[in-house]
């Protein structure tokens, strides 16, 4: 069923950077999905998805400004500079027809650049994610997070990040993700985990334009997330007109590296409805 095309990493100059990315291409692709990781992670957190992929649609996953592999550019760092960057990145190459999958921040980042540059996209998916601003609290929360990573370092980030993102099960049962996401903290400086830390405190609420999304939209959420609650997924679900919200059983944020089966038979079906 699925082809078994390499996976390509490859570089490219886009305004005052370079991005990043995993390309798993197709001669005559007839959609483009473009993977948006989560903070503070990194292009290699998709890599089941793009193998996953059915022939005929090209899979990207992209390092977002000052993560992984992309380089910092000014070092102002903002959900709507992220946005930006993508919008150019997709200008760049050229790309048509194009699905933006994301996740936590991968999803701020999509909703943002939808908002800017609505013609470009062609469908959706948002994983454990959500169309609010910050709160004040999650503002202080953040705020105090950057002391921390500036007091106690990167590695003891990590250490506690992980255990916030993956469920109980999950750290048990999928040591190999879990390393992968600890060591994709520990890849990224820290002037960028702090940066992006900002950025997202300061992201505009994207809420009043999901009524606007005029094509369908799949939402992915672990049913154990305890960052993005069930009603936020719920909000996006009932706001957005053509929407369908999976649950997957088991999972914490990030259900594409913990149940990665699951997650790529929702995103399959919905990339065939989407035809």
């Amino acid at each position: 069923m699925y082809n078994n095309f390499p996976l390509q990493r490859k570089k490219i100059r886009v305004g005052d950077i370079s991005i990043s990315y995993l390309l798993k291409d197709e001669v005559r692709p007839h959609k483009t999905v473009i993977f948006i990781h989560g903070f503070p992670f990194s292009k290699n957190m998709w890599h089941y998805q793009l193998e996953a992929l059915p022939n005929g649609i090209r899979g990207i996953a992209v390092d977002v400004r000052g993560h992984g592999g992309s380089t910092s550019g000014h070092g102002y760092f903002s959900i709507d500079v992220f946005a930006r960057d993508l919008i150019a990145f997709i200008e760049k190459l050229g790309l048509t027809k194009v699905v933006l999958c994301g996740i936590s921040m991968g999803g701020y980042i999509a909703l943002r650049a939808l908002q800017i540059a609505p013609s470009r996209f062609y469908g959706m998916v948002l994983a454990d994610t959500n169309a609010e601003a910050d709160s004040n609290e999650a503002k202080i929360k953040r705020f105090d997070t950057i002391q921390s990573v500036l007091k106690y370092g990167r590695r003891t980030f990590a250490i506690g990040f992980v255990k916030n993102v993956f469920s109980a099960s999950s750290l048990l049962s999928r040591p190999e993700e879990v390393e992968l996401i600890r060591s994709s903290i520990r890849r990224n400086d820290v002037r960028s985990i702090c940066a992006t830390l900002l950025a997202l405190a300061s992201r505009t609420d994207t809420t009043d334009s999901l009524t606007s999304i005029s094509f369908p939209c799949l939402i992915i959420r672990g049913s154990e997330d305890k960052l993005m609650t069930r009603e936020q997924a719920n909000a996006l679900k009932e706001q957005i007109k053509f929407a369908d919200l999976e649950e997957i059983d088991q999972c914490g944020h990030l259900p594409n590296l913990e149940a990665p089966e699951k997650f790529n038979q929702a995103l399959i079906q919905y990339l065939a409805k989407l035809a």
